[in-house]
């Protein structure tokens, strides 16, 4: 793979460029000192991945994801940062990995193995589609990376495996099979953005994953989901009774 590397550090620059060319796995790899220097060279083209900071004067690691995700051929993106707190907006750009400073060869070679994995999803499937950020193979929406933090370790889930969503004020918990995960973002976020992966409202305060309803159950004038497989019953709040049962009622033909 071809590799660019981003940041205004240049100690930093120098040892993440160092510890990429000893892998055997990098064809090329390009140093860079800026977001705006790191554009020149996309606009070049080659590029498979970018390796960028966060905190950087200018334009900074996020913006330059962002802008990176509007192109045609988008390259992957890696964050290497210093700061935590930015994990939760790295889902939202889609990076195939959020790395802490200081980056030990392990860890990196972890981050490595994630864009190799990408890039062959990405060659291996019709070059009309190329797995564009916004959609999947099949013309769904992507499955997203969502960032979560467990024990100090930031981590991915799939959006896939989120049977349903509740709200806690201003966050989010989401619940896997195994698991629950605090989010930073409003329930009315999600909402919208998952809406087209089959996510719909069941209560003021939560969301439900409909490819994981296994049970719709009505009884004294409620309406509640049960999900798979032997998972907890949701109450279905008056007001959008209807609209589940309809959307249900769809998903399942």
């Amino acid at each position: 793979m071809r590799a660019l590397v981003v940041d205004d550090e240049p100690p930093a620059l120098s040892e993440l460029t160092f510890l990429l060319e000893r892998d055997g796995r990098c064809e090329s790899v390009q140093p860079v000192g800026s977001g705006a220097d790191a554009l020149r060279v996309l606009e070049a083209g080659g590029v498979d991945v970018v390796f960028s900071d966060i905190s950087m004067p200018g334009l900074d690691g996020m913006e330059l994801a962002r802008v990176v995700a509007r192109s045609e051929h988008p390259p992957l993106v890696v964050f290497v940062t210093a700061h935590e707190e930015h994990a939760v907006d790295a889902f939202a750009v889609q990076a195939v990995d959020y790395v802490m400073k200081p980056v030990s060869p392990a860890r990196l070679a972890q981050a490595v193995d994630r864009v190799v994995g990408a890039l062959a999803q990405r060659t291996a499937a019709d070059p009309a589609q190329d797995l564009e950020r916004s959609t999947g193979t099949t013309g769904e929406p992507a499955d997203e990376r969502i960032a979560v933090e467990l024990g100090g370790v930031t981590r991915f889930v799939r959006r896939s495996a989120v049977r349903y969503v509740q709200a806690q004020g201003d966050y989010v918990r989401l619940f896997t099979g195994s698991a629950s995960h605090l989010l930073r973002v409003p329930l009315t976020t999600l909402e919208t953005r998952w809406a087209d992966a089959g996510f719909v409202r069941i209560h003021r305060s939560t969301l439900v994953n409909l490819a994981h309803v296994g049970q719709v159950r009505q009884g004294q004038g409620r309406l509640a989901l049960r999900l798979l497989p032997d998972g907890p019953e949701l109450p279905v709040a008056r007001r959008h009774a209807r609209a589940v049962r309809e959307r249900v009622l769809a998903t399942g033909e």
